[in-house]
């Protein structure tokens, strides 16, 4: 993979379009505080605004046009727009197992790669939450073969821990015997090895984007739960929310049972020796599935308050610019006091984003089974729906 606190802006008036270019074009809502009914399967009661329909249409054509341009009729995947917990948008396309004629829709679960970091992220901090574990207690108290004792849990979720990619180390044939799947635990053990030298640089130094991080707190999880770690993630996100098409694959054994990866030839990319760790990747799910996660993050009964603030701001500022990543999300802050949020995904042919503006309640989904970067455009529709992030983006 390369490269909420309950928000209420109960205002009567909204705009479509925020950009001055599309003044014009502006159009109201009224608000009704109506209670949202695609959380009715879960207990975190969330209230959004009601939408205007002239603002719900007029949204859908520029949605439309912008999906036509940027994606067009060649993309393999899932795409969705949503506002106030309502859909704008989706569209569904291209195949999940081309050779099966297994074609893409709503229900299909798709590999997010690295946005998988978020849900990972949130099962730790419903830990924190329930008082299972706290930010700053250090990996080792946790899982004793860790070798360092100056890595906490924040630096893991915050990638400053300093410690190397482990699929870097497993490229070492004296470490790691590539015709063998590698496990998380796999991972803990090549870690725990005095042998091998595991640090880039100081923990708690400097941000360095390394799944290992990740794969990590997935073992934490399982540690404090008592549970493998698909289980955990059922009974602290899953079940709660009804995801119902979302699950952590996590056997190789089962790997004709999910949808494949592409290059953009449809030609399928091969399975290999680090297609079976997670926490860091490996969570398959669907759009319909982000959004209902994404609008639980809205209720302080399922993360919060105080936990959603330390999620949401940036930690590393070594260097100057907006760029920043929080716990498990990554940030662009801007001189404004805004944060952009976002997380993207890239392992093998699978790309993917999500983009959640909280101030607008907004939410961008763009999911792909076969290469492409044509899901990292949904940004470009941002400025659409906000005057708070004014991206210049070119053709």
């Amino acid at each position: 993979m390369k490269p909420i606190h309950l928000f209420l802006f109960l205002v009567p008036f909204i705009p479509l379009i925020s950009c001055a270019k599309h003044e014009k074009n502006k159009v109201t809502y009224i608000t009704q505080n109506i209670i949202d009914t695609v959380l009715h399967k879960n207990p975190y009661e969330v209230t959004f605004d009601s939408l205007d329909t002239d603002f719900i249409e007029n949204s859908k054509s520029t949605i439309e046009k912008f999906y036509t341009k940027r994606f067009g009729n060649n993309y393999s995947g899932s795409f969705l727009v949503a506002k106030n917990g309502k859909i704008i948008y989706e569209k569904y396309s291209g195949f999940a197992y081309k050779e099966k004629g297994d074609t893409i829709n709503e229900n299909t679960p798709l590999h997010v790669a690295s946005i998988s970091k978020v849900l990972t992220a949130t099962c730790v901090l419903k830990l924190v939450d329930q008082n299972k574990l706290t930010l700053d207690q250090e990996v080792k108290s946790i899982l004793p073969t860790f070798p360092n004792t100056e890595t906490t849990v924040r630096m893991l979720l915050t990638h400053r821990s300093g410690l190397k990619n482990y699929a870097f180390l497993a490229e070492n044939k004296n470490i790691w015997n590539k015709r063998t799947p590698l496990t998380n635990q796999d991972v803990l053990e090549i870690l725990a090895n005095k042998n091998n030298n595991i640090l880039e640089t100081k923990p708690g130094t400097k941000f360095q984007y390394c799944n290992t991080n990740y794969v990590l707190l997935a073992l934490i999880v399982e540690k404090l739960t008592g549970e493998t770690f698909d289980i955990a993630l059922k009974n602290l996100i899953l079940n709660p929310l009804g995801m119902e098409n979302t699950f952590v694959f996590n056997d190789l054994n089962n790997k004709d049972q999910v949808s494949q990866s592409y290059k953009e030839n449809y030609k399928r990319t091969a399975w290999e020796f680090l297609d079976q760790t997670y926490g860091d990747k490996n969570v398959y799910t669907t759009p319909r599935d982000l959004l209902l996660f994404d609008k639980a993050t809205y209720s302080d009964a399922f993360l919060s308050k105080q936990i959603k603030e330390e999620m949401f701001k940036g930690y590393s500022y070594e260097r100057k610019g907006t760029r920043n990543y929080g716990l498990g999300v990554r940030l662009l802050e801007f001189e404004n006091g805004k944060n952009y949020i976002f997380h993207t995904g890239w392992w093998h042919g699978n790309t993917s984003m999500y983009v959640t503006l909280r101030d607008e309640q907004v939410t961008f989904i763009a999911i792909s089974n076969k290469y492409s970067r044509k899901p990292y455009e949904i940004k470009r529709l941002t400025n659409e729906f906000s005057e708070n992030f004014s991206f210049d983006f070119k053709d």
